[in-house]
């Protein structure tokens, strides 16, 4: 017997209204998101006078959030709730503690409250993908258009927090808090999204249990250990890569005002690439097959850490420009080829799971350990200057992510073979 809560009606999916809805609901969502989270690290460093350690236990706590969020989700929102209401709830709530956040002086202090933040933000993520998927008779074909709202949200904020030369500052949280305040209020008049579980949701199945049959393939469990040790590079440039340009602007204009370096403007354009590179994806993803692709995203990342680290202001600031365009790659041709890559390996009956498992793996196991290590190698390389000031050699960080990256490549290259095009695709 179907249950009557889980079907939306397919006649009302995709009216304009809705459209409009779901697209305004996917921008406020990242725009929430983009405010702050390239942006925390130099506010931490330049405000809180926090510690590279400090930085990366503040980063860490997102990803601590994100494997608890598939739960929060699975086991209360999908059963008992309507979508959208849990939605506008936990905007609410969240833009509440950043106000809260926002008076908080000590850097030990903030990594609490940001967890508790962090906690209410991150099941969001999961929840506007539902809740515009529900609403779509053709999801693979819909979403896209609704989705890209959210990239050309990250990229509107971002210039906006460049624009206004704030980067630095608690505005980046006013910014958000307002935005997530604002969501929550629309989320209550967002389409009826009723609850989609009509049976017991347990810990195995949220983890992907069913998926475990895919490490049985060598290739796929080489593939599945590179993710989540590429996210500790990841957690580089999240983490990093706004500071390391301030500071490059920084030493080659002496005197001259950070925020006038724009570094917020240079760095939306890492997004704007990866708009560019997905839409190349399906070309690429015909012509080189899985593993050439991936293995050019692994270069990618190589590069843009080298660029990174030898780059500077003056006459090699075309590497801080590469560093930044090279996203698109690094992106579009490691995690979201290796999503399909996952979704052909497993087939329909454990393709969902499979999703979520990489996911839990990536963002939460992966992005945690980068984000710790992220930090101690920061403090690693700064010193104490002549001036008092700490001065951070950015080639030694930027070295490590580079090193990693050459590790997962050597490893890959020796141990991955793309066998997608011979088979049916299936798991069995």
């Amino acid at each position: 017997m179907k249950n009557p809560y889980i079907d939306v009606p397919k006649t009302l999916l995709m009216r304009p209204m809705t459209r409009i809805q779901l697209s305004l609901m996917m921008f406020l969502q990242f725009f929430v998101w983009g405010a702050w989270y390239g942006q925390m690290s130099k506010y931490l460093t330049v405000q809180l006078q926090a510690t590279g350690d400090q930085v990366g236990n503040s980063y860490a706590v997102f990803s601590v959030a994100m494997i608890v969020a598939p739960f929060f989700v699975g086991m209360l929102a999908d059963r008992f709730f309507h979508a959208q209401k849990v939605l506008a709830v936990l905007n609410l709530l969240g833009s509440a503690i950043l106000y809260g956040l926002m008076q908080v002086k000590d850097p030990g202090q903030f990594t609490w409250v940001m967890l508790a933040y962090c906690l209410t933000f991150a099941p969001t993520i999961a929840l506007t993908s539902s809740i515009a998927m529900r609403h779509m008779s053709n999801p693979e074909k819909e979403f896209p258009a609704i989705r890209v709202f959210g990239t050309i949200s990250w990229i509107a904020v971002v210039n906006l927090v460049g624009w206004l030369e704030v980067g630095d500052k608690v505005d980046i949280f006013q910014i958000s808090m307002v935005s997530a305040a604002v969501l929550g209020v629309l989320a209550f008049f967002l389409p009826a999204t009723p609850p989609v579980a009509d049976g017991r949701v347990g810990f195995a199945q949220i983890v992907g249990k069913d998926a475990f049959v895919l490490f049985r393939d060598r290739s796929y469990l080489v593939f599945f250990i590179s993710s989540i040790l590429i996210c500790i590079p990841l957690s580089f440039y999240y983490t990093w890569a706004n500071p390391s340009l301030t500071d490059t602007y920084q030493l080659a204009a002496p005197g001259a005002d950070p925020a006038g370096f724009r570094v917020e403007n240079k760095m939306s354009l890492g997004q704007a690439s990866e708009v560019i590179f997905m839409l190349l994806l399906p070309l690429a993803y015909r012509r080189f097959g899985v593993r050439n692709i991936l293995v050019i995203g692994l270069l990618a990342w190589i590069a843009r850490f080298l660029f990174f680290g030898y780059g500077d202001g003056l006459s090699k600031e075309w590497m801080l420009y590469g560093a930044i365009l090279l996203h698109g790659i690094c992106y579009d041709f490691f995690f979201v080829t290796g999503m399909i890559y996952t979704d052909v390996k497993a087939g329909d009956r454990i393709k969902s799971q499979a999703q979520g498992l990489i996911s839990l793996a990536t963002y939460g196991i992966g992005m945690f350990l980068g984000s710790l290590i992220a930090g101690k190698v920061k403090d690693h390389y700064t010193s104490t200057g002549t001036d008092g000031m700490a001065v951070t050699d950015w080639l030694g960080v930027w070295t490590v992510p580079a090193g990693i990256a050459v590790a997962v490549l050597a490893i890959f290259l020796l141990l991955f073979r793309d066998d997608t095009r011979k088979s049916s695709g299936a798991a069995t």
